[in-house]
């Protein structure tokens, strides 16, 4: 028996145990005892994790796939499973560090990158497969045409390694792009607390409207006067680092 791949959950099963081992030791397994991995399918890297000393939960949503993983491994059970990985609170956890792992659905690829930021507190560590563009995008640079949002984004709160690629002949169905694997490793900057939210608003506004210098883009945020003549209004988002954009909203916070 094995899992029909289903196109509207994003489904493409792995077929080449090297490349899930090497995913799978991408992870350090430093600093926290639990693990989840998002959309396992038949397990082509579940079968590497439940051989590590660590407490695994599986995101699935696939009925079909949550049975066949409960009856062809034995540490699998129907408390294995949370559900949906982008309906997480990760309350189960009781507060614990939790590491995040999978052959993602891309579909929902950015998705579940923004649910990560957004529980950056609980998570030290990723490692995962995405549609190589968006792997390349997190580890984008500015002034290059795949620095934007989840550029800036990611890399306020982790440090992100692209790995390497994989190609779409491994994959059962083949997807029509190719993969890449990336790492992210928390390492919050400072500056930040307090000013999540302005900081997103400030990126998002910015890259919405990438080219217009931010004097214009981020005018439907209503700019503090004493910033309207600051250098980086002369510049478009892509020119600005993310040390910049974090150092931007602070300056931006002490003046409202």
């Amino acid at each position: 028996m094995s899992v029909k791949a289903k196109k509207h959950l994003g489904q493409h099963f792995l077929t080449d145990e090297n490349i899930a081992r090497k995913i799978v030791e991408g992870l350090s397994f430093e600093g926290y005892r639990n693990i989840m991995e998002v959309g396992p399918g038949m397990g082509v890297l579940t079968k590497y994790l439940l051989e590590k000393d660590q407490n695994i939960y599986l995101a699935e949503i696939d009925k079909e796939s949550i049975e066949y993983l409960k009856n062809n491994y034995d540490k699998v059970s129907e408390e294995t499973f949370v559900g949906d990985f982008l309906k997480q609170d990760f309350q189960f956890t009781n507060g614990e560090q939790i590491a995040i792992i999978g052959n993602f659905p891309y579909n929902i690829s950015s998705q579940i990158l923004f649910q990560i930021i957004d529980h950056y507190e609980l998570i030290p560590e990723m490692v995962g497969m995405f549609q190589k563009e968006v792997a390349e995008r997190t580890a984008a640079v500015p002034r290059t045409k795949d620095y934007g949002i989840l550029s800036v984004l990611i890399q306020a709160y982790y440090d992100t390694s692209y790995l390497f690629t994989v190609h779409e002949n491994v994959f059962n169905p083949p997807p029509k792009v190719k993969s890449g694997v990336i790492r992210i490793t928390r390492n919050p900057k400072e500056g930040l607390a307090g000013n999540e939210v302005l900081f997103k608003q400030i990126v998002k506004a910015g890259f919405n409207q990438r080219r217009k210098k931010l004097s214009n883009a981020l005018k439907i945020l209503n700019i503090p006067e004493a910033l309207k003549t600051h250098e980086f209004m002369d510049k478009r988002a892509e020119e600005l680092s993310v040390a910049d954009f974090i150092s931007f909203t602070q300056l931006w916070k002490n003046n409202q």
